[in-house]
């Protein structure tokens, strides 16, 4: 997962033809520290799309723009459009996130 360090960056991202993963999250978060002991193994399965992360405490901003109102969560962006969003309490296990991955990219 490659981290996004300025506001340009995330913009020129999220502008892809093709969708993009975003996983908004801060380091003092335990829900955040628990989704990365099993984010792994999703990246794996969906290793056909490109994957970021967000510090959102780092890019000042970025969370609120984007409606983020906890963490970790995990938005899916193509043409500069935010096509789904997965909020903090849905990204709890593997399973949740997986079906949202489903569900939205197939």
């Amino acid at each position: 997962m490659k981290a996004i360090k300025t506001k340009e960056e995330f913009n020129e991202i999220i502008s892809s033809d093709q969708p993009v993963i975003v996983k908004f999250y801060a380091n003092w978060s335990p829900d955040c520290k628990r989704m990365d002991m099993f984010i792994g193994d999703i990246l794996e399965g969906y290793s056909q799309y490109e994957w970021y992360e967000v510090n959102s405490d780092e890019v000042e901003g970025l969370a609120q723009e984007h409606e983020v109102m906890g963490i970790p969560s995990i938005l899916i962006f193509q043409n500069g459009e935010k096509l789904a969003h997965q909020h903090s309490a849905f990204t709890k296990s593997p399973e949740e996130v997986t079906e949202f991955l489903q569900q939205q990219l197939g």
